[in-house]
């Protein structure tokens, strides 16, 4: 549709967690929905080189792409939104580009020369938002920049974009800059202040925003809006409410009556029709209008922030909207979980999931969950260290291996159930010792995951360093625990399964990743099912 590649900078001032992520998405969307060919990327100002090895109370999930980059959280909205998968292009952090610009000085590339922020770093930053769009394969690169306006940390990449846009040339690029108008209840007005002082700091950096997206709890009077374009140098239709909503997957509509869409392409000055939004319509439908509801229990360790979970609290979404039943979450922290009060905090429940997660923090809770609900034939599904803890506890009680554990959690156990492959024993770096992205898995006929996925070979994203102990699966599968998808080229087991309960399921792999609003992922659409099906016979 478009000869050559189109760029829009997303950028945010005043305050953070405005939802850059979810306006590019959202916008994302509607372009997609015309016709054109649009991704996202996300330039993160921290010096760690991926969020792989932060706390996720730092930044919520670590995110993993197919080729299995770790990344930030926000990947995750632009794939179910856009059902496109993204990759290690679509991810750059300042660790990242610092540590090119410092191999490259290493190898002598720069003949010499004074490295320095300007050109060097800000060419690297250049270079890295342009891969996508040089790979031919999208009209319309949407480039989402993290942090705030202002902050030290973001200033390499602002001035980047002024290069940018200016080398593009007219009509090639354009900066939608996202800000908050608070409204003062004392004074019962909202307010344009932080808008306008976000406006002139972005200036400063020699950058004039082409679009306003104003976050609000009220709707904008024309006055107001009227105000906001006269001192913010923008025209009227340029500025853009985008007003609180009950949901995410409410914002394409809302910036599609807003005219975001119409705008942005009449100033890269392509043309602009309906959006085709027939399918998503029919997920927001369904999603809003459930027929029934269940209650999944949420056993983690880091349940304080939501965020931590991001992607399967989506999926549940996703999966809900597929069942046509709301799916209420209930967290469960593992610490606070016991053999003792198991009963009185998972009984009423109608599924359980075992959360993610690495350490020992929490894990006998998780351990005491797995019990109960295989115990009392409520539906499972464990994720990850979740399907190691199941493998773990029916170790200890079904097959009276007391001390069975894994070797992450003690070095020392008798019984490692789960354990390191030999290869990464010696890997000192944490990023080495990881199996990552997406991986082949053969699938056993005859199983619950035959019937969710239909399909011999399926591939999924991995994110993890221990492995089931297959020196243990002969004696765990005599006593009713099956193997039932396993790595086709390793051997490696991928999924566990109890027989002889209504729906316990075990991955290795991280299902909710590949969760989108048009695909939303079998194993939740079938764990749901099955709460439903547990919650009728209640």
């Amino acid at each position: 549709m478009t000869t050559k590649t189109k760029y829009i900078f997303v950028t945010g001032g005043v305050t953070s967690s405005l939802g850059k992520g979810i306006i590019a998405a959202s916008l994302a969307k509607l372009l997609q929905a015309q016709g054109y060919r649009t991704t996202i990327q996300k330039l993160d100002p921290y010096i760690n080189v991926d969020p792989g090895t932060l706390n996720p109370y730092e930044h919520g999930e670590c995110y993993v792409t197919d080729d299995g980059a770790e990344t930030d959280l926000d990947l995750g909205h632009y794939e179910r939104f856009l059902n496109v998968p993204t990759s290690q292009a679509n991810n750059v952090t300042t660790g990242r580009i610092y540590q090119s610009v410092i191999d490259k000085e290493r190898r002598g590339e720069f003949l010499g020369k004074t490295v320095q922020v300007i050109p060097h770093i800000t060419d690297e930053i250049k270079n890295r938002i342009q891969i996508l769009g040089n790979s031919g394969d999208y009209d319309i690169v949407i480039t989402e920049i993290g942090g705030t306006v202002g902050d030290i940390e973001s200033l390499p990449y602002v001035e980047a974009v002024r290069q940018l846009k200016w080398e593009l040339g007219e009509h090639n690029a354009l900066v939608i800059h996202l800000t908050l108008v608070p409204y003062l209840s004392a004074a019962g007005e909202l307010k344009t202040k932080p808008t306008q002082h976000s406006v002139k700091t972005l200036m400063e950096s020699g950058v004039q925003a082409d679009v306003l997206v104003c976050r609000t709890e009220h709707e904008l009077p024309e006055d107001l809006r009227d105000k906001l374009a006269r001192f913010c140098n923008v025209t009227k239709e340029s500025v853009i409410q985008s007003i609180d909503a009950s949901t995410i997957y409410d914002v394409p509509n809302l910036m599609l009556e807003q005219g975001l869409d119409t705008i942005v392409l009449k100033k890269l000055n392509l043309e602009s029709n309906v959006p085709n939004l027939d399918q998503w319509n029919e997920f927001l439908q369904r999603h809003k209008n459930p027929v029934s509801e269940v209650t999944i229990g949420l056993i983690g360790k880091y349940v304080e922030l939501q965020d931590s979970y991001k992607s399967i609290l989506e999926a549940f979404i996703h999966a809900g909207a597929e069942n046509e039943v709301k799916v209420n979450v209930e967290s469960v922290h593992s610490e606070y979980l016991n053999g003792d009060n198991a009963k009185a905090m998972l009984s009423h429940l109608d599924g359980v999931l075992v959360a993610p997660g690495f350490g020992e923090r929490g894990i006998e809770g998780k351990i005491d969950a797995v019990r109960y609900v295989r115990e009392n034939n409520i539906p499972f599904l464990g994720i990850c260290l979740g399907m190691q803890m199941a493998v773990i506890e029916f170790s200890r009680n079904v097959l009276g291996l007391e001390d069975a554990n894994s070797t992450e959690m003690n070095p020392e156990t008798k019984h490692p159930v789960i354990n390191l492959m030999e290869e990464q024993k010696t890997i000192t770096d944490k990023g080495g010792t990881m199996r990552l992205g997406a991986w082949d898995c053969e699938i056993v006929k005859d199983s619950i995951v035959d019937s969710v996925y239909n399909s011999k070979i399926i591939e999924e994203r991995h994110r993890h360093r221990y492995e089931f102990n297959s020196a243990y699966k002969k004696q765990i599968e005599e006593k009713g625990m099956q193997a039932t998808g396993l790595n086709p080229e390793t051997g490696l087991v991928e999924i566990i399964e109890i027989t002889n309960h209504p729906w316990f399921v075990g991955v290795q792999y991280h299902p909710e990743y590949k969760s989108t609003v048009a695909n939303p992922h079998p194993l939740f659409v079938a764990f749901v099912k099955a709460a439903q099906q547990h919650n009728k016979k209640k």
